[in-house]
């Protein structure tokens, strides 16, 4: 099977590419990719002589450069997104765009050159803010609470509906917190650990007390290929980790793993709109496709901080330029970036 893939140099794009390539049975792939702040070649070195793997650049806005990409292709699985929460909520409209009309382009030209199966890569954020003790299964209602999780629903909702009125060959998988190698370290868990490793404060939201159900990159991408390859057309499929914990409990365990002291852990003003818990029931997962999570939370915070401390040049080699100045703007300067915009761009009053 020949596969697009889109976003393909991202984290868990490029975790997938790996581990179909590694399989060995007979796919190739296309790997699609703007190469925007987070998306890096350098995640991908190891195949990038593969005889079975192309990369194109490309943005997934860019109909006819889409089309190009996907001729000749059997199956498309969309990681493309705009997937941080900090940052649409600062600059929403680069969120709408790429995840929303980005995701009906592809729609569109999927169905033109009639492919065989559509695989769109969701989150665990649609289903916003979960009561304490409780899982979202695949027919929970949508209540996306920020700009990042509202356009993923957004997509969510026309895959499916591609699905109804065309009969399109579309699914989705919707998972929680990932972790792992290659990760962009904006994100809380590589964000910890390279700080950790620095003896850097390490931010944490408000009172510490979110909860988040985390997810091994590895066992995310054995998900997502089951999908594709068994999945039900039409279908839903949760994959989460089954380990929630409290973000204030793993910063703690980390800095334990690393052996540094609490003493750097930093507080910092919280995220508007912040969820509280997101957890995930994934027995459609294990009843249809014979999968579960094999990665315990232990063992794999344990892998993610070592791939760190040995691929030290990786992280010097992003850490700079934009990063930089991302870093410094959203944690280094929080209390003074952290006020809502009214659509005029003057600030609010409102407090967070």
């Amino acid at each position: 099977m020949k596969i697009l893939v889109t976003g393909g140099a991202g984290f868990i794009g490029s975790n997938f590419i790996r581990q179909v390539l590694a399989r060995g049975r007979g796919y190739s792939v296309v790997n699609y990719d703007k190469l925007t702040y987070a998306g890096n070649l350098a995640n991908l070195e190891s195949i990038g002589k593969n005889p079975n793997y192309q990369f194109v650049r490309g943005d997934i806005c860019d109909t006819s450069a889409v089309e190009a990409a996907m001729r000749g292709c059997e199956a498309v699985v969309h990681f493309a997104a705009e997937s941080h929460v900090d940052r649409s909520i600062y600059e929403p409209a680069p969120v709408i765009e790429t995840n929303v009309t980005g995701t009906f382009i592809l729609l569109q030209v999927f169905r033109k050159l009639n492919l065989q199966r559509f695989v769109h890569i969701s989150t665990d954020e649609v289903y916003g803010d979960l009561l304490p003790g409780t899982s979202a299964d695949e027919s929970s209602q949508l209540q996306p609470s920020s700009p990042y999780s509202a356009s993923k629903a957004a997509s969510d909702l026309l895959v499916r509906s591609y699905v109804r009125t065309f009969d399109f060959p579309g699914l989705i998988t919707r998972s929680s917190n990932n972790y792992g190698p290659y990760q962009f370290p904006e994100k809380f868990l590589p964000l910890l650990i390279t700080n950790a490793l620095d003896d850097k404060p390490l931010p944490i939201y408000g009172d510490g007390k979110q909860q988040r159900d985390w997810l091994h990159v590895d066992d995310n991408c054995r998900g997502i290929l089951a999908v594709l390859e068994r999945g039900r057309i039409g279908e839903v499929y949760n994959i989460g980790g089954l380990d929630v914990e409290e973000n204030l409990s793993i910063a703690r365990r980390l800095l334990r793993l690393v052996g540094k002291p609490e003493t750097l852990l930093s507080y910092v003003k919280d995220r508007p709109g912040h969820d509280r818990r997101y957890a995930l029931k994934c027995d459609k997962m294990e009843r249809e496709l014979g999968w579960t999570p094999s990665i315990s939370l232990d063992d794999g915070l344990q892998q993610t901080i070592d791939w760190y401390k040995m691929n030290v040049d990786w992280m010097d080699g992003i850490r700079g330029g934009e990063y930089r100045s991302y870093y410094e703007k959203y944690y280094e300067n929080r209390d003074s970036s952290l006020h809502a915009i009214t659509p005029s761009g003057a600030k609010s009053s409102r407090k967070f």
